[in-house]
């Protein structure tokens, strides 16, 4: 019995002290300096990190540093680099801009395939036609991103996609165990109902083909959600204008009102 009370002593002892060093692991790294090519890369390559306050750039670097101390970004059968692992945490960030130093707990490792795969993650042959997934089962903490569809989502700005954005707001809508369109982290019973008869009046008229919003927005709730969630961080004006209503629900959601700051080209 003695040994079995100093064995939890010991057990305890340790699970603090490693809790206490990875505390002062991460207030080490968010004090690091950012790197001025990050910073320049952002500038150019992330609308959204463009339009923020020079206060709020500041916060979205720390934010960039903790993240990318949190998860492992691993290529497969691809060739990555810093610039991708910048886009992978910028997709993190942006929809949980408003929630400080969210770090996604349900996340460990984001893989990164070359292009388009299929349901049992083959990235050659025929049916390869998913570009982002959120992993579950054995795959569970995983997501895999292609790479192709994950440049292409910061450096199109107005076909309102971005794989990255969408695959990380699957996430936040796991995090309750289930990934049914109506995430915990951005919904209270109080207003699931009028988002829920919000997106049933909205998938009736893209099934119609009176919307111009994404088809794939109707397969489901959780895509539904997604879906918009790319058009409001790609095309805030657009849908405020266009569909007033669904901007005004994320816009509660996700607790801010994205201003983009789009270069001319």
């Amino acid at each position: 019995m003695i040994s079995f009370i100093f064995m939890l002593l010991m057990l305890g002892a340790a699970i603090l002290y490693y809790s206490q060093n990875k505390k002062k692991e991460k207030e080490r790294i968010l004090e690091e300096p950012f790197s001025e090519d990050w910073a320049s890369f952002l500038q150019d390559s992330v609308t959204y990190y463009r339009a923020l306050s020079e206060e709020n750039q500041q916060v979205f670097q720390k934010w960039i540093k903790l993240f990318l101390y949190e998860n492992k970004i691993t290529p497969v059968g691809v060739e990555i680099t810093d610039e991708h692992r910048l886009l992978v945490a910028s997709s993190a960030i942006i929809p949980v801009f408003s929630f400080p130093y969210y770090t996604y707990p349900n996340l460990d490792e984001v893989l990164i395939y070359p292009d388009s795969f299929d349901f049992e993650y083959n990235i050659e042959g025929p049916n390869r036609s998913i570009l982002g997934m959120v992993g579950t089962g054995v795959m569970d903490g995983k997501m895999i991103l292609s790479k192709k569809a994950l440049e292409h989502g910061f450096w199109n700005d107005n076909d309102k996609r971005n794989v990255g954005i969408h695959e990380f707001i699957h996430l936040i809508d796991k995090q309750d165990g289930a990934i049914d369109g109506v995430p915990s982290l951005l919904l209270d019973n109080k207003v699931s109902l009028p988002w829920l008869e919000l997106i049933k009046e909205k998938t009736e008229k893209i099934i119609k083909g009176k919307s111009d919003i994404d088809d794939y927005a109707a397969t489901n709730k959780a895509e539904f959600l997604s879906v918009m969630g790319e058009y409001f961080f790609e095309s805030p004006e657009v849908m405020k204008k266009k569909h007033p209503e669904v901007y005004q629900q994320l816009s509660e959601m996700f607790k801010q009102e994205p201003k983009l700051k789009k270069v001319k080209k």
